[in-house]
């Protein structure tokens, strides 16, 4: 297929928005209301939860897919994977930070992209309670609050004892080498803190977090958030300097000069 046109990428960043839309509007209505909420791990692992708020959310952006281009394939955290005869695939989170979510807590968020055979080409991440929405491409990333919009803009930090690290939980890293290598990573900040998923992410987009370090991603929690973190000036990468596009663990900075200095640490355990 080629490299999309930028209208073509205008297009589909529309696109994607309307369906950001779409799952806002059928998540809200259970976010901080009594909730059943099902452990996907069955007890087998570490707690799993989803809920009718992450389930009906997929259902609509997928039935909005469909309708507009039947050809592009699909892939969901929570209805799993659906070919398409088109190189182009969407990479679906309807909500990332479910267990935020289920506490009422707002750090967590949509995630949209669109990817074909060689990573994504766009992504969108959407806080329905704030009203909050990040995207990303070649054509640049944005932001947009209630009260304003603009462009996103990651910070200078050319050293680590300056930098602001974020950690979705500690007990990504239940095993050394992984847990000694977090371990001088954070002893190498200026300051460490811990939740926030995808938001921690959006933030180190918009200038105020330096190092995102997490594991054990999947494919639809990374896809949405690369373009946007890239396109806002930072670097993306798996623990190993390579492509993060598959998840597992990832670092991403907002400084080239920072992420150098946070692989070398964390590349001992990647």
């Amino acid at each position: 297929m080629g490299t999309l046109s930028d209208p073509e990428i205008e297009t589909f960043l529309t696109f994607a928005a309307r369906l950001a839309d779409a799952a806002r509007a059928a998540i809200l209505p259970h976010f901080r209301q009594p909730l059943t909420v099902t452990d996907k791990a069955g007890g087998a692992s570490a707690y799993d939860p989803v809920t009718v708020a992450d389930r009906n959310a997929e259902s609509e952006i997928r039935a909005l897919i469909h309708e507009h281009y039947p050809s592009h394939g699909i892939l969901g955290e929570e209805h799993g994977h659906e070919p398409g005869t088109s190189p182009l695939r969407w990479v679906i989170d309807p909500i990332d930070g479910t267990r935020a979510f289920i506490t009422g807590v707002p750090l967590w968020g949509t995630l949209i992209a669109l990817s074909d055979e060689h990573g994504p080409i766009l992504g969108v991440v959407d806080q329905p309670f704030l009203r909050e929405r990040f995207s990303g491409s070649r054509l640049g990333a944005r932001y947009e609050f209630p009260d304003r919009e603009g462009v996103l803009r990651t910070r200078a930090c050319s050293s680590l004892d300056q930098a602001i690290l974020y950690c979705t939980h500690p007990n990504m890293f239940p095993q050394e080498p992984q847990r000694g290598a977090f371990a001088d990573l954070e002893a190498a900040v200026r300051l460490s803190r811990f939740s926030g998923d995808c938001y921690s992410y959006c933030m180190l987009a918009f200038g105020l977090v330096d190092v995102v370090v997490d594991a054990g991603m999947n494919s639809w929690d990374i896809h949405a958030i690369i373009p946007i973190i890239e396109a806002a000036g930072g670097v993306v990468t798996g623990w190993d300097g390579g492509s993060a596009v598959q998840g597992g663990k990832v670092l991403a900075a907002g400084d080239r000069a920072a992420h150098e200095q946070a692989l070398r640490i964390l590349s001992r355990a990647a």
